[in-house]
C-alpha cells in the first residue's frame, strides 16, 4: 500500500514538472549586432620646448675600485658642470650604473686541441645620468660642458612638447572626423546605414627620442660647441571607432 503511495506522488511530479515546461516560455536568443570598425588619424605639429639629454661616464681600470674611482671623480665633475650650467637638482637623474668585469680569450692546448679560456683582465664602471633642459638654448653648450669635462658617453636627445596633451585635443578632433568620414563612405558603397557607437578607443603615438651618438674617446678641446636643432615634433592620435549597423 506504501509503495502505491509513493508512485503515485512521483507520478504526481513528474506531471507537474511537464506542465511547468510547456508553460514556461522558451529562452530567446540574442541576436547578434551586426558592426562596422574603422580607424581615424589625426596630427599636429608643434615645437618643442624642452629636451632631454642622457648622458655619463665610461671608466676601465684593472681593479673595481681603480675603477669606481675614476669614475666617481670624472662624473662628479660632469654633475657639478651641470649645475653650475643652470640645470636645477629636480631636473638630474641617475637613468644607469653597472659595474662589470673585462675579458680577454686565452688560446691553449695543442693544434690539434686548441681550448679557450677567458680571463679577467680588468673592470668598467658606467654612470649615466638624464638631464631634462627646459632652455633649449642651453642644450649645445651644456653637451660640449658635459663632455669638455669627462663624459665620454651620450645617448641621445629626446624633444618634448610640455603641453602635448592639450595640443593633441585638435589632432583627436581630426582623427575623430577622419573615421566617421571613412565609415560613412564604406557604408554608402556597402548599401547601409551606420547606426549607434558603440565604443571609441585611442592610440597614443609619442614622438621617438633623436639619436646623437653611441660612446667615444671624445677631445673637444677647441671645437665649438655642437649645433642642436630642435625642429618641430609631430603630435600623432589614431582612434578606433566602432559602429552597429542600422537595421
Amino acid at each position: 500500500m506504501r509503495s502505491l503511495q509513493t508512485a503515485g506522488r512521483i507520478a504526481l511530479f513528474g506531471a507537474a514538472v511537464a506542465l511547468a515546461a510547456t508553460t514556461l516560455p522558451a529562452r530567446a536568443e540574442t541576436p547578434r549586432i551586426a558592426t562596422i570598425d574603422m580607424v581615424g588619424t589625426g596630427t599636429v605639429t608643434a615645437a618643442p620646448d624642452m629636451a632631454i639629454l642622457t648622458s655619463g661616464v665610461v671608466s676601465d681600470a684593472e681593479t673595481a675600485g681603480d675603477a669606481m674611482s675614476a669614475n666617481t671623480a670624472a662624473m662628479s665633475a660632469v654633475i657639478a658642470r651641470i649645475k653650475e650650467s643652470g640645470i636645477e637638482q629636480r631636473d638630474i637623474q641617475t637613468s644607469g650604473f653597472s659595474v662589470q668585469p673585462r675579458y680577454r680569450q686565452i688560446k691553449s692546448g695543442s693544434l690539434d686541441n686548441t681550448e679557450y679560456r677567458s680571463e679577467i683582465i680588468g673592470y668598467r664602471v658606467s654612470n649615466n645620468v638624464s638631464v631634462r633642459v627646459r632652455d633649449l638654448a642651453k642644450l649645445g653648450g651644456l653637451l660640449d660642458t658635459m663632455v669638455r669635462d669627462g663624459a665620454n658617453q651620450v645617448g641621445g636627445v629626446s624633444f618634448i612638447v610640455s603641453d602635448a596633451d592639450k595640443l593633441k585635443d585638435k589632432a583627436r578632433k581630426e582623427a575623430t572626423a577622419d573615421a566617421i568620414r571613412k565609415a560613412e563612405i564604406y557604408a554608402e558603397a556597402a548599401g547601409i546605414k551606420l547606426g549607434r557607437v558603440l565604443s571609441i578607443s585611442e592610440q597614443d603615438y609619442s614622438p621617438r627620442p633623436v639619436m646623437m651618438m653611441a660612446r667615444a674617446e671624445m677631445k673637444m678641446d677647441g671645437a665649438a660647441p655642437a649645433p642642436i636643432e630642435a625642429g618641430e615634433t609631430s603630435l600623432d592620435v589614431r582612434v578606433n571607432i566602432t559602429w552597429e549597423i542600422a537595421q
